[in-house]
């Protein structure tokens, strides 16, 4: 039996049947070869097979392991689950916020207003939502050129149509290894290949892109890595800007947490004819209103202002109307300060409850990256955490390529009330302290 897929469905039947339980460790791919007989590299597509399928994960220096649990739909959970405390979806809403979108929309309710958000939606909005969507991205060192300024129906669709505009089909794009998944669903869906590119505690490396070969585009989160949670230095984003120019790669700078904080400027400041900015309204404001941005230098503003089109992601006029209030009125400013005091909040309380443990974060994030004590492992830890009611993400929802993920979790902080995430970060701690089988339910 030399088929790759064959060897994996007979794994697999031995999982189905209990043979082979959740969290067991499988043999080294050297050892499984052996024992069956075949070639390393079969081995390998087996094992490969079984985790496209999602039986199994792999974590860095430690092996691959049956899941503990089925996996979240690709590329991580579309809706939290109801009874479930929600650490895995970051959208923070407070309270007060319906209320003062609410007066900002009062004009555009009535006829008058109403008419030009009936009108179809253009890439390029209304010079008024480009004027007041520029004075919103600005901040130290980058102010947007408002005529530069494109629209989509959200940020996922702004990622799309960058992505669609700089990578040609069967082309290859630059991402962090570990990265925001949804760009993996896009990259596949427009026939891109995701080539990732090795990271460290002050982001994506330089070395990495001169040493990925021929890169059509890279896709990087300099502000508030999601998951990893931790910003860019200027030094590095210099070098990284300097690193794009001489290999003539364009990059896509997704800034969509970079409301929480004012510095540092942004990739697009250091290399303004490579980088194309991508944000939207849906952490600055809710989902239920967001509004993709786009911000393409000269070169490739019609490539891009093309794609929004040809993929069908323009944004409606009455979302751009809506939006072009709120900025415009300082709704969103003000919402944006609510918010930074809120996610400082939640991070205090990380610090406080998470103390002892690895933990990775800026101290001005909605999120945080927990690298899990041993024996832990993150699909194990998942598992237990949602047997309390809890719900995390596991490293390998945000893995880039098909090798092992390391065995941590990330937290998403913005949901829960802050009595409930308290007591949450809590419970999650004393699963930390302990390990798998404490409580005699491993």
């Amino acid at each position: 039996m030399d088929d790759y897929r064959a060897l994996a469905d007979a794994v697999a039947a031995d999982i189905a049947v209990g043979r082979l339980r959740a969290g067991d460790r499988l043999p080294t791919q050297r050892r499984f070869a052996r024992d069956r007989g075949i070639a390393v590299s079969t081995a390998s597509r087996t094992y490969a097979e079984l985790a496209r399928r999602g039986l199994v994960a792999g974590e860095v220096g430690r092996g691959t392991f049956v899941r503990a649990a089925s996996p979240p739909p690709s590329p991580v959970l579309a809706e939290p689950r109801p009874g479930v405390v929600d650490l895995e979806m970051n959208f923070p809403i407070l309270d007060g916020q319906a209320e003062l979108l609410a007066v900002a929309l009062a004009g555009l309710v009535r006829a008058d207003g109403l008419r030009a958000g009936l009108a179809p939606g253009r890439a390029a909005g209304t010079e008024a939502a480009r004027r007041a969507t520029a004075q919103l991205l600005a901040g130290p060192g980058w102010a947007p050129d408002p005529e530069q300024v494109l629209f989509a129906g959200n940020g996922r669709q702004a990622i799309a149509a960058a992505v669609g505009a700089l990578v040609p089909v069967g082309g290859r794009l630059g991402v962090e290894a570990l990265t925001y998944p949804v760009t993996r669903t896009i990259a596949a869906r427009l026939g891109v290949e995701v080539v990732p590119l090795a990271v460290d505690g002050d982001g994506l490396q330089p070395d990495a892109v001169r040493a990925a070969g021929r890169l059509d585009a890279v896709f990087v989160q300099p502000t508030m890595h999601n998951p990893l949670g931790t910003t860019m230095p200027v030094a590095r984003r210099r070098e990284l800007a300097a690193v794009l120019v001489d290999q003539d790669v364009p990059a896509i700078e997704d800034r969509v947490y970079s409301f929480l904080r004012d510095d540092p400027p942004p990739l697009a400041a250091f290399a303004p004819e490579h980088v194309v900015v991508v944000d939207s309204l849906s952490k600055r404001v809710a989902p239920g209103t967001t509004l993709g941005f786009v911000v393409p230098p000269t070169a490739r503003h019609q490539r891009v202002r093309g794609a929004i089109r040809a993929g069908g992601w323009l944004a409606p006029s009455f979302s751009v109307e809506a939006a072009t209030r709120w900025m415009a009125d300082g709704v969103v400013a003000e919402i944006q300060r609510a918010k930074r005091e809120d996610a400082a909040r939640r991070q205090a309380l990380v610090a406080q409850r998470l103390a002892g443990f690895t933990v990775r974060a800026d101290p001005a994030a909605y999120h945080c990256w927990w690298e899990l004590p041993p024996p832990w492992r993150a699909e194990t830890f998942v598992a237990a955490a949602a047997r309390r009611g809890i719900a995390v993400t596991p490293a390998a929802s945000y893995a880039a390529g098909a090798g092992h993920a390391p065995s941590a979790v990330r937290l998403a902080l913005a949901t829960p009330p802050l009595d409930v995430l308290a007591t949450t970060l809590d419970v999650l701690a004393g699963l930390g302290r302990g390990a798998p089988g404490d409580d005699g339910t491993e």
